[in-house]
């Protein structure tokens, strides 16, 4: 019979879930960017979204704002979207902003 720690009698090293989670992270963000120095535009507005959050990069407030920038030159709801969470599209509901002005 396998162990729990065994995958076909070999011997696997768990790794904690923060870890796993930060590469996924980190792989999403160099997907991302890899696709909007192509000119993709969606993922020009995610790439600064996590470059202002510091969200799989360090985060770089200079960097979110170029890319956004470039983002805004083809599609003008990008500014509009820039220091929403990653994955935040200008086509979601803007309750986030109802929420922020109730919570200041």
């Amino acid at each position: 019979m396998v162990g729990a720690n065994e995958v076909g009698g070999l011997e696997c090293e768990r790794k904690p879930l923060a870890e796993v989670v930060g590469d996924c992270v980190q792989r999403w963000f160099q997907d991302a960017y890899k696709e909007a120095r192509k000119g993709d535009v969606a993922n020009q507005v995610l790439v600064a979204q996590m470059f202002f959050s510091g969200y799989g990069t360090p985060k770089n407030e200079y960097k979110g704002k170029q890319w956004m920038d470039r983002a805004s030159r083809f599609r003008s709801s990008a500014l509009k979207v820039g220091m929403k969470r990653p994955g935040y599209n200008a086509s979601d509901s803007d309750s986030d902003d109802a929420n922020d002005d109730a919570n200041q």
